[in-house]
């Protein structure tokens, strides 16, 4: 049981989803709960899950994590899990209030961002978003571009000792 005692009340993430990052801008951050099965959760230790194409939704009161493929584990049984089936978010009644509101009302969508284990349960961090169109994807790269360019330039000016100092023979 080495993954319970690795960390004081660390999390453990298990998978994130890089691309929500690229495709919306994000919000508001919101931790949830989720109901998994034995099974579905001895694949999560194994690291066997994907975001491709997964959203959360409110359904008659009540949000469900939509899309997530979690592996079937590999030892498991007749009994083992559907990989892409619905699953139950944990979220307190007013949090769903105010998240279906906002998704209903602004046009927003609810995007897994990470998946991770606190305290031994397993965590979604769910992100609430807006779609970006192509303009703003190729200003994201850009400013990351940029920003990469000074940090190198900044990283060889202190490798180099600063910039150049000025001798009495530059002034003539």
């Amino acid at each position: 049981m080495a993954s319970q005692v690795e960390g004081d009340g660390g999390d453990r993430t298990i998978a994130t989803n890089r691309r929500a990052r690229h495709e919306y801008h994000i919000l508001e951050t919101v931790e949830a709960g989720l109901v998994l099965r034995g099974t579905e959760v001895k694949s999560l230790r194994a690291g066997g899950v994907n975001f491709k194409d997964s959203y959360a939704t409110i359904r008659s009161g009540e949000g469900w994590l939509l899309g997530c493929h979690i592996t079937p584990y590999s030892h498991g049984t007749d009994a083992n899990h559907e990989p892409e089936r619905d699953r139950k978010l944990l979220l307190h009644r007013k949090e769903l209030g105010r998240l279906g509101g906002k998704i209903a009302e602004r046009g927003l969508t609810l995007i897994p961002l990470r998946l991770y284990f606190k305290q031994g349960r397993a965590k979604v961090e769910l992100g609430l978003g807006r779609g970006k169109k192509l303009h703003d994807k190729r200003a994201t790269v850009r400013e990351r571009d940029q920003r990469r360019e000074m940090d190198q330039a900044a990283r060889t000016m202190t490798r180099a000792g600063g910039p150049r100092r000025r001798s009495r023979d530059d002034d003539e």
